[in-house]
């Protein structure tokens, strides 16, 4: 029968003649054959299916050994015994070799047939033997998937326990000696196929035995993370990455970070192959363990290893994006390296000049997720131009090819880079002193104390938080590098821009701090704000004389010359150039006319004078730390000479307790003895109050040519905008020689309103009598009819017809008083808080709390109700809806933040308001008022109408982002090196660590407590207090 079959399948007969034979052939099968005809036929066919030159002569042979075997089972395994494989399996067949995978198959094949005999099972013995030997042999891809196959069907061939480890480790290690040369999609799908066999088989056999799952992974970073130049394992290892159980990140990546045997070296390369994974087709989860090993870096602070593989791969990753298949897990990467990468342009630059033609090529690919997928690119490119903008000249063409696509929020961006940043990735793989302290959730950089100089810190922080104020000093064109401003410019930047979670101003401590200041002690914030200011506005000054005395440069505000190298205050559209007003006035400065009317004849003498800040002094009943009934010399508002740019002039001599009627400024006078608690427009009533001089406080009349008793008013024709409000809650006792602190709680309103007054048409020193019943108008703002002083006192507890009349004239936004003079009540809304807390000016903290307010907005009660007494009231207090947002709880917005030092926190509006009632020495001292945008025909949509408002962040200039680069880089290699000496040190570290709370690296000079709560706004001021 096998002569018959052999020169059948040799002839040269048509193929429908060969398989009719060969079919009579298999239905002898089932008759009776003898032992040696089996044989040969076992023989034969091992031929033909091992050796035979076409795939008819290969399927006869299957054809025939099946159906002998079936009816003849006991021959065939005499014939296909473990011997007979064994030498397959080492000698291979006639010319074919040992590693050819056809005697895989066959062998394969046989043991489809002896499945149900007792003989199989030595045979398993031998191939769990033989095909390990094989795979540590390194088999090549085609020869590796029909092992899989077999030990797939076949799971009692995979060696057990120990081999099974070891048969696991060597699979990984052929894996990745799966390089594939092919070019044709054919063989592209071929290669891929035999490698997922391979993979597949792998988790079949983790899942079944566990205790291999580990070794193996060990393997695979051991080959990813070698270093030898002769060796480059294939990609082909993503495909593993899809079978490995997503819960192990964390004890996978913590275990591979915190390893002090893994060089950094080796580190590297492991990062950078699995960043190569991402080409790998169909492999999932890659992205997922790429991320997560990332953050596992960034969070034991091993940031050289994250800038090297970043600034290597980032154009490998953004050249994924062009093929939809791995497209969308290597966006994730890049988003994640980009966003992560934020102490340096460095990176987002080197992609930059692939992004339109990417935009253009997913455009036009035409697939459903293309357009999901681009809006996902534009937000991650937004974000990047974002934070480093500047450039122009690069990112002009990429904004042309993504205009017509959403742009992400602001608020958003922000959000998302804060988020991202190296310095704030969570610390879960770190442990004990590996854990760094990164940023806080708000974004924002705190001020490292330098010794008593929480006095600084709160108000650079508070000036920073003045959003149009900080934009313009972002925005000048500065070049003295000695020049205050450009030293508060840098300072802004690095508040902005540092991955630091707070900054030491040492520099600019050093060039602010007022002579008469000592270094290490605790200083009045407030003068040093005054300080600040005078010495900013001075300096600019200063300069526009420079400037134009130059015949070429012409007024202030034009455009110098190349070669100049004076700075710019400010820059050319931010102002009309014939307004020669420094920044610090534009922001900051308003003017108070002062009047004093002789009683006697009438006569008026009026001053302007400028102010930066009004100093609000207490009501003598309300001063309830004081024990005289009257006000002392030492209680009287500074007034405006303390707040006065050019220094203005000296203070008043007396204010008496008398004063006129309340100038609306956001809420009601409550009737009655017993008053609520004062507010911040209490005080500014009364510093606005008309004060009457008499007796030894006189006044030399130069009409009468006497001492004579006169009203003194004070009132605003310019506000500013933002307007800052001192309240001088030190008094001194004469008794003890000492400054006490008035401690009482004094309500901040979100929003009040300020009365402004029109100037005299044409003012003059000394106005003649026969205007006085006019110009006596003055002294009571919303009045026409002049009021004697005998009438004054009655003011202060108007009757209830009164107050009537009163509210009924504030009905209108504007009153005309007296010669043409107008008041109109301009709004504002609260900005910054600063606290001090203790109970004397030369102890204790300073802490702020602050919002960012982009420019001015619409005031709440709108242009049609009109800013009179009523609307006031809800400017000044919460309306029901405002007050329903603002309680603790879920829904509390996080636009305030307390910052305190280094600390930077979300809190509410309720804990701001409330700090007093928790913490009785901690009690506001400087606040800060932005002034609201009215609704007006023609003003500037998104901005102030005067232009002053700036709508976005100003983009860094060169200098200012080189250093920041600088100082980002030196702080990520500082907190590398303390990783790596605190991990060092860790073993033999036996001391408790400084809890979370506590503030700065113990700073010098500190202070003891202040007996202050510390602001109560979520930070720890456990017995200590640090200045």
């Amino acid at each position: 029968m096998d002569k018959i079959l052999e020169a059948l399948v040799c002839s040269n007969h048509t193929v429908p003649v060969k398989k009719a034979i060969v079919k009579k052939v298999v239905e002898a099968a089932e008759k009776e054959v003898t032992s040696e005809q089996c044989k040969a036929l076992f023989t034969l066919t091992a031929r033909l299916i091992l050796l035979g030159e076409d795939a008819f002569q290969k399927q006869v042979g299957f054809q025939v050994m099946e159906a002998y075997a079936r009816y003849h089972r006991t021959e065939f395994q005499l014939f296909f015994t473990k011997d007979y494989v064994l030498g397959l399996l080492q000698q291979g067949y006639d010319r074919l070799e040992c590693k050819d995978p056809a005697i895989i198959d066959y062998i394969h094949c046989c043991l489809r047939l002896l499945i149900s005999c007792p003989s199989v099972l030595e045979i398993f013995a031998v191939l769990q033997v033989e095909l390990l030997r094989m795979v540590c042999e390194r088999p090549k891809p085609a020869l590796c998937a029909r092992i899989s196959t077999l030990l797939s069907d076949f799971v009692q061939c995979i060696p057990r326990e120990k081999s099974a480890v070891l048969f696991c480790q060597q699979l990984v290690r052929a894996i990745s000696y799966f390089h594939c040369p092919a070019s044709q999609e054919r063989e592209l799908r071929e290669y891929v196929g035999q490698v997922t066999k391979v993979s597949t088989l792998l988790q079949n056999i983790w899942k079944a035995e566990p205790a291999t799952l580990l070794p193996s992974l060990q393997e695979v970073f051991a080959i990813i993370s070698s270093t030898d130049p002769s060796f480059d394992p294939a990609i082909s290892l993503a495909s593993l990455v899809q079978h490995i159980p997503l819960q192990m990140i964390t004890v996978l990546i913590k275990s591979l970070t915190t390893d002090q045997n893994v060089k950094d070296a080796s580190m590297t390369k492991a990062l950078c192959r699995m960043i190569d994974w991402l080409s790998w087709p169909l492999a999932q989860h890659i992205d997922t363990w790429v991320i997560a090993l990332l953050k596992g870096l960034a969070a034991v602070q091993k940031f050289t290893i994250l800038i090297d593989v970043t600034l290597l791969k980032i154009e490998l990753v953004l050249n994924r994006l062009w093929y939809p298949i791995v497209r969308q897990g290597a966006l994730v990467v890049l988003s994640h390296m980009l966003l992560s990468f934020q102490h340096s342009p460095e990176a987002f630059h080197l992609v930059v000049p692939h992004v339109v033609n990417l935009v253009q090529t997913i455009r036009a690919d035409g697939l459903s997720t293309s357009k999901a997928f681009l809006l996902q690119l534009t937000e991650l490119i937004h974000c990047m131009m974002y934070q480093y903008s500047g450039f122009p000249d690069l990112y002009d063409n990429i904004l042309e090819a993504i205009k017509d696509l959403p742009k992400p929020a602001e608020d958003k961006i922000k959000v998302v880079l804060n988020q991202s940043a190296w310095t704030s990735q969570s610390n879960s793989f770190a442990s004990g002193v590996l854990r760094q302290a990164g940023k806080s959730e708000t974004g924002k950089t705190g001020l490292i104390n330098l010794g008593n100089t929480c006095y600084m810190n709160s108000i650079i922080q508070t000036l920073f938080m003045a959003t149009d104020f900080r934009r313009h000093v972002l925005s000048l064109h500065l070049s003295g590098t000695n020049m205050l401003m450009k030293k508060l410019q840098l300072l802004f930047a690095f508040l902005s821009h540092t991955q630091r979670a707070a900054y030491p101003p040492r520099n600019f401590f050093e060039a602010s701090r007022p002579p008469w200041f000592n270094a290490g002690s605790q200083q009045d914030c407030s003068e040093y704000l005054r300080f600040l200011l005078d010495r900013l506005h001075e300096e600019e000054k200063t300069l526009q004389i420079l400037q134009s005395a130059k015949p070429m440069n012409g007024l202030l505000g034009l455009a110098p010359s190349e070669d100049a190298k004076e700075p710019r205050f400010p820059a050319e559209d931010a102002r009309p150039p014939e307004d020669s007003s420094t920044l610090i006035e534009r922001m900051f400065g308003g003017r108070l006319s002062t009047g004093v009317r002789c009683t006697q004849c009438n006569s008026i003498s009026q001053k302007e004078e400028p102010f930066t800040d009004l100093s609000l002094a207490f009501c003598p009943s309300s001063a309830t730390t004081t024990t005289p009934s009257q006000k002392t010399p030492s209680e009287e508002p500074k007034g405006l000479g303390q707040g006065s740019v050019n220094g203005g002039s000296e203070a008043p001599e007396h204010q008496g307790p008398a004063k006129s009627s309340v100038t609306v400024s956001g809420q009601e006078s409550a009737p009655g003895t017993h008053e609520p608690p004062l507010s911040v427009p209490d005080l500014v009533n009364y510093f606005l109050a008309p004060e009457i001089l008499d007796e030894e406080n006189a006044y030399f009349c130069d009409t009468c040519g006497s001492l004579q008793r006169a009203e003194r008013t004070m009132e605003v024709v310019a506000a500013p905008e933002y307007l800052i409000l001192t309240l001088l809650r030190f008094s001194y006792d004469a008794k003890c020689h000492v400054r006490r602190k008035i401690l009482d709680n004094v309500t901040m309103p979100p929003l009040m309103t300020l009365p402004l007054h029109s100037p005299p048409p044409s003012p003059s020193p000394h106005r003649p009598a026969a205007t006085a019943a006019a110009a006596g108008a003055s002294s009571s703002p919303l009045l026409d009819s002049p009021e004697s002083s005998e009438n004054l006192a009655k003011k202060l507890k108007p009757s209830h017809k009164e107050e009537e009349e009163e509210e009924q004239q504030e009905e209108e936004e504007e009153v005309e008083v007296g010669y043409g003079r107008r008041v109109s009540l301009v709004p504002y809304v609260l900005s910054s808080v600063v606290m001090h807390s203790g109970t004397s000016s030369e102890s204790g903290h300073y802490y702020s709390y602050g919002r960012s307010l982009g420019g001015k907005q619409r005031p709440e009660a709108g242009p049609e109700a009109g800013p009179g007494s009523a609307a006031a009231a809800a400017l000044t207090r919460p309306q029901s809806t405002q007050s329903e947002a603002w309680p603790g709880g879920a829904g509390v917005p996080r636009d305030w933040m307390l910052f305190n030092d280094s600390r930077v926190s979300f809190t509410s509006f309720q804990s701001v308001q409330n700090v007093t009632d928790r913490f009785p020495k901690d009690t506001a001292y400087v606040l800060v008022y932005r002034k609201q945008e009215a609704s007006a025909p023609g003003a500037a949509r998104g901005g102030m109408p005067n232009g002053m408002s700036l709508s976005a962040e100003p983009p860094l200039q060169k200098e200012l982002l080189d250093a920041i680069t600088k100082d980002n880089k030196l702080y990520l290699q500082e907190q590398e090196l303390n990783a790596r000496a605190q991990a060092l040190q860790a073993s033999s570290a036996s001391g408790s660590f400084r809890h979370n709370g506590s503030d700065d690296n113990d700073p010098p000079g500190s202070c003891g407590p202040s007996g202050g709560g510390g602001g109560g706004g979520g930070f720890n001021t456990v017995s200590r207090l640090v200045f």
